[in-house]
């Protein structure tokens, strides 16, 4: 059996060592390109337009005619603020889509302002909010994923990517719910939810756009690290053994008590949203306890509430909980999970309360981080962010291992990133799938922070002339099989 090389020094587990890798190049994600011009897609609760009865022509108001929706203009206005106003309502994803197909529906090529009592058709118009469902998928359907953050999934940049993800033979997208920042890319009405972003204000909406290119819609919600949530409502926060104050990482207020009852309905709550607007799988990410800071010092819930329990207690019985609901709605749960817990260190699962083996029983999906950079001082590899084969063989067996008689499916993070590692090129990306493919893997989805695939790009065109090494090529039931590249051989 392998194991750590000497004892922990200063016992700092590789928990927290692969924690503070996270932040290092996460903090790229702050470099993403900003979304807001493209905000303004209406919410599944308010996407009824207020339409006039059939034929009517009333200023302001689309009005149903034999020529489709029609606008009439109340006073000379701008044809872009026309478009702003509309384009919730309309089935095209951006402003500019809408804007050019008004101006050839109507030959305003060169215009800018509509006349007063003006009428223009309003191309692709809807009146009744958009009810996507999941699409049917079997439990191991082999996903090939990219992730987006959910600033860059509802830009048009970010529509520009899942295309030629798609077009490289992907066919799936992890997009953001909440980060671990807890703002909310999604228009999602709760107590708790204080101001939402709205990144991806029509969910239903981004989901149907995903389903008609055929890709599977997976909803990360980052869990229990919730910044935002717990700056606004501290009284949800662990509490400090010393002050009785907020209890605090390394300095930073950024952990709600993952045992506290009402930060778990939050979060159920949230995701019986998502799944309700279509989504095909939820994925719980952060679904752990904080690994950092004086552990000693940090006082929970469960502690008086249910003094019998472990960490793993609390992070497994919501678990279940959150498996229940939605697989009542017809959509799957993904867990994410550190990759070194696949060593089964008795002191991480002590911090996480990530018990491996009983969360795979209550969950479709367990999605182990398994980016080789990240696996400090294992194994006797001083730079094991250049030994990808050797690390995500190794974690792949042990997770098989722990999880054998369980069903659940294995499906790694891989990484796309060139952080720690000199090796990173297109012959990387491929030697993590095929590795990760070898030891049990079923699918792959690639992290990037700043949502940069160059790389992954070109080896998905690599990988998909070797028919069947790499993967199976699964292919959702879909509208659209035909009209977008099939990544099946």
């Amino acid at each position: 059996m392998l194991c750590r090389p000497g004892s922990r020094p200063l016992v700092i587990s590789a928990v927290t060592l692969a924690i503070c890798s996270l932040l290092v190049w996460g903090a790229n994600a702050l470099l993403l390109p900003s979304a807001s011009s493209e905000a303004g897609w209406s919410t599944p609760a308010k996407a009824k337009a207020d339409v006039p009865a059939s034929g009517t022509a009333v200023a302001g108001k689309p009005a149903l005619t034999p020529a489709g929706y029609v606008y009439t203009s109340a006073s000379g206005e701008r044809i872009t603020d026309v478009v702003r106003r509309l384009w919730p309502q309309t089935e095209y994803m951006t402003r500019a889509e809408l804007e050019a197909a008004l101006r050839s529906a109507n030959h305003l090529e060169r215009a800018t302002f509509l006349r007063p009592g003006q009428q223009v058709v309003v191309p692709g118009y809807e009146t009744a909010p958009i009810a996507e469902k999941p699409l049917p998928a079997a439990r191991d359907f082999e996903v090939r994923a990219i992730y987006l953050t959910g600033t860059m999934a509802g830009s048009r940049l970010g529509l520009d990517v899942v295309r030629r993800w798609r077009e490289a033979g992907g066919n799936a997208v992890v997009f953001d719910i909440k980060d671990a920042d807890g703002i909310l890319n999604v228009p999602f009405e709760h107590a708790l939810a204080g101001k939402t972003h709205a990144a991806i204000p029509n969910l239903p909406k981004y989901v149907r756009y995903l389903h008609r290119q055929n890709m599977r819609a997976i909803a990360r919600i980052a869990l229990f690290r919730d910044e935002r949530l717990v700056t606004e409502h501290p009284e949800l926060a662990v509490r400090s053994k010393k002050s009785g104050q907020p209890w605090t990482e390394n300095g930073k207020l950024v952990w709600t008590d993952s045992s506290n009852r009402a930060v778990q309905e939050y979060n159920l709550a949230l995701a019986k949203y998502v799944a309700a607007s279509g989504a095909d799988e939820v994925q719980f990410d952060y679904v752990r306890f904080p690994a950092e800071g004086d552990q000693k010092d940090a006082v929970f819930a469960f502690f008086t509430e249910h003094p019998t329990w472990r960490r793993a207690d609390v992070i497994t019985d919501f678990v279940k909980r959150g498996y229940v609901a939605l697989h009542a709605a017809g959509v799957a749960l993904s867990l994410d999970v550190f990759g070194i817990m696949a060593w089964q260190e008795k002191e991480d699962l002590a911090q996480t309360g990530q018990d491996v083996a009983e969360l795979a029983r209550h969950c479709d999906i367990m999605a182990p981080m398994i980016y080789p950079s990240h696996f400090f001082n294992m194994e006797g590899y001083a730079n094991p962010g250049d030994a990808p084969e050797h690390f995500i063989s190794e974690s792949m067996d042990r997770f098989r291992k722990v999880t054998s008689g369980s069903n659940v499916v294995l499906r790694p993070w891989l990484q796309a990133f060139a952080w720690r590692t000199k090796t990173y090129s297109v012959d990387y990306v491929i030697t993590q799938v095929r590795t990760a493919r070898e030891h049990g893997g079923v699918g792959f989805q690639f992290w990037n922070a700043q949502n940069s695939y160059p790389k992954p790009l070109l080896a998905m065109q690599e990988m998909r002339l070797a028919s069947g090494k790499y993967f199976k090529g699964d292919e959702l039931p879909g509208p659209s099989n035909t009209a977008t590249p099939s990544a099946s051989h």
